[in-house]
């Protein structure tokens, strides 16, 4: 029974790999292909899911960030060696800034043409040194010239009709006082006659019809010289009226002769006044316009200092304040003597004005260095003056923290500030650290992160 039971065992465990070898055998004894289909398994791919886990991290790490930016806001990676860090420190503060100045001349005259002209004649050259009067350059200006004769004519006849006026008025008051004298003798006269008349009526010598004539003829000229009387007052009211007219108009048509005169005279350009001549570059035949720049005097042995300050400190320059100017072991004093207001390239022009001794061996357009005090020296905290106040206007810096490994936007204020320092109002204590470079790619963030790699 045994040895049945392990030849069927045999014969099934033979049957059935039969069945995985390929074909099938039916219980009949016909073989099917149905034991050939195999079933394939799909490979395992491992860096899927490494990929997936990657990105699964790294939302979670921009979750945290967007949450850790929310938080404390907008933050900036930054190499700290790219950066300046300053500490807040206590000092006395010097209100000063240094400026540099242009020497030019204390005092300057601007030569300009009166009237245009041809240049005739060039009697000098530039860079001389003149005396007030020196005949420079002589013009030439037919059409003023012409013109100056027609003014002159015109005025000579103006003139001549005035004074033929004048003696017009002058030979009716002379007719009026002839009248005068006439009717004074007449009425003399009569006087007297009626007054005999009236001594020889009584013994019949006269007729009455006689001295009633004479007494009429005398009332007519008392009547008449009564009649000239009105109308010299009232031709003497009109003529001092009349005369006063003419002589103003007179003394107008001849200076304004005399002003053609100088005009004309004009074309022959002399040195107003003492100094060295500048700027001058004319040449004989050009044609110079009405007004036209011919050159400069300068003051040769007296300067000033001018220069340009920054806008920012317009409000805090002032006439009068003092600059201090070194050369060696000498210091020269200025005060500042005129403020230009007008701002062009974010700047002011200042002159300057040496007091007492000026530094010797200056020349005009040599650059010399100096300081203007703004205020009195104070005890204050200070910051090192850095680019960080161009982007910041001094309203907030960023302020490292104590372990160094940030540095957080804080709000200040900020003063007085020079070359070296810059006040601290508020907002900061001494010994604090302070990012002082520019601020430049960083100015919209809250914090900065510090590397320290390089």
């Amino acid at each position: 029974m045994g040895t049945v039971t392990d030849m069927e065992q045999k014969k099934k465990t033979d049957h059935t790999v039969s069945m995985h070898g390929g074909a099938t055998r039916t219980p009949g004894g016909a073989v099917t292909g149905s034991g050939m289909d195999r079933r394939v398994e799909k490979k395992k791919q491992p860096w899927k899911k490494i990929g997936i886990a990657a990105g699964a991290v790294g939302l979670v790490a921009l979750i945290a960030s967007v949450v850790m930016d929310a938080s404390s806001g907008r933050s900036f990676k930054v190499n700290e060696g790219r950066i300046v860090v300053s500490e807040v420190s206590e000092g006395t503060f010097e209100d000063f800034i240094p400026i540099r100045g242009r020497v030019t001349p204390l005092k300057t005259v601007f030569l300009d043409a009166i009237e245009g002209g041809r240049v005739e004649r060039v009697l000098v050259e530039d860079g001389a040194m003149l005396k007030k009067g020196d005949l420079i350059v002589e013009l030439s200006n037919t059409t003023l010239q012409l013109e100056v004769t027609r003014n002159e004519a015109l005025v000579t006849e103006q003139l001549n009709n005035m004074r033929s006026i004048e003696l017009s008025l002058e030979q009716n008051r002379l007719d009026h006082k002839r009248n005068l004298v006439e009717l004074d003798y007449q009425i003399k006269r009569l006087e007297r006659q009626v007054q005999r008349e009236r001594e020889l009526i009584k013994t019949n010598a006269v007729s009455q019809m006689q001295l009633d004539q004479t007494e009429d003829e005398l009332d007519y000229y008392q009547k008449r010289r009564a009649v000239t009387l009105e109308s010299q007052a009232t031709d003497a009211r009109m003529q001092e009226t009349q005369l006063k007219f003419l002589q103003d108009s007179g003394q107008q048509l001849e200076a304004s002769l005399e002003f053609a005169r100088k005009n004309l005279a004009a074309l022959n350009v002399r040195a107003p006044v003492d100094g060295k001549l500048s700027g001058f570059n004319v040449e004989i035949g050009q044609s110079i316009t009405r007004g036209g720049r011919l050159g400069q005097i300068d003051d040769p042995d007296n300067y000033k200092l001018t220069a340009n300050i920054d806008e920012f400190y317009l409000g805090r320059v002032d006439l009068g304040q003092e600059a201090l100017f070194e050369r060696g072991r000498e210091e020269y004093r200025m005060t500042i003597a005129k403020i230009y207001p007008q701002v062009t390239n974010g700047q002011f022009e200042v002159d300057f004005v040496f007091e007492g001794e000026q530094p010797d061996g200056i020349r005009r357009g040599q650059t010399l260095q100096a300081k203007l005090t703004l205020g009195d020296a104070t005890k204050a905290k200070l910051v090192p003056n850095g680019a960080f106040y161009q982007d910041t206007g001094g309203n907030w810096v960023f302020v490292v923290a104590p372990d160094g490994s940030e540095a957080i936007k804080r709000n200040v204020r900020l003063g007085r500030r020079n070359n070296n320092y810059i006040e601290v109002i508020d907002g900061l204590d001494i010994g604090e650290r302070v990012v002082t470079s520019p601020y430049t790619g960083f100015v919209e963030m809250d914090r900065l992160k510090l590397d320290g790699e390089n």
